[in-house]
């Protein structure tokens, strides 16, 4: 069982989120009146939220990570742009292995590989270099959030074109009723928190 609950991440429920959220237009806090409807992300609602962690949060999301990583044999840490960069790393680091970053669109600088998939509002993109995974290498993917599942799966993708196998999936927080996890049903998926 986490050690890491819903108070500590000082969230509610994923109806009445109150705190901080990203909606269209920037950050804004979610007051005890508002609702979110989480059906559209860039028509006014929730996309996502990590509210602040302390030291010692941090600390036992990185170690129930590591945990359940620790048999799997991992050759890379993947984190998604931009959250999966701070617990992709930091994971990394504890088992001892490289991270590698996926990135949007013209932020890497050698040659990179593409995925264009969609979204429930749109199309996006992301991008890894093309020699940064080798055939065999045992990937977990690690980000902060699960909600839908569409940016996960995408990077999934763009692992396996590379020839690598994702191993497992690790995520900070589990939007459960958004039903991510029904996309992903072939890979190990480990959530610390789930709404």
């Amino acid at each position: 069982m986490s050690q890491l609950s819903q108070s500590t991440l000082q969230l509610s429920n994923p109806d009445l989120l109150k705190q901080q959220c990203f909606i269209k237009d920037g950050w804004h806090a979610a007051s005890d009146d508002s609702t979110i409807d989480v059906s559209n992300p860039f028509n006014g609602e929730l996309i996502g939220t990590v509210p602040s962690l302390t030291t010692d949060d941090v600390n036992d999301a990185v170690a129930e990570v590591v945990a359940d990583l620790k048999d799997k044999n991992i050759d890379y840490v993947v984190g998604p742009e931009a959250r999966g960069f701070l617990m992709g790393a930091a994971v990394a680091y504890a088992l001892g292995v490289g991270f590698i970053p996926v990135r949007k669109p013209g932020k890497l600088p050698a040659a990179t590989a593409n995925i264009e998939y969609e979204l429930e509002y749109g199309v996006d993109s992301l991008e890894i270099h093309v020699d940064a995974i080798e055939e065999g290498h045992k990937i977990a993917i690690v980000d902060d959030l699960l909600a839908t599942g569409g940016t996960v799966q995408a990077v999934a993708k763009l692992i396996e074109r590379l020839g690598g196998k994702v191993e497992a999936m690790e995520f900070l927080i589990e939007l459960e009723f958004l039903n991510g996890r029904d996309k992903l049903s072939e890979y190990h998926i480990n959530s610390l928190v789930k709404y």
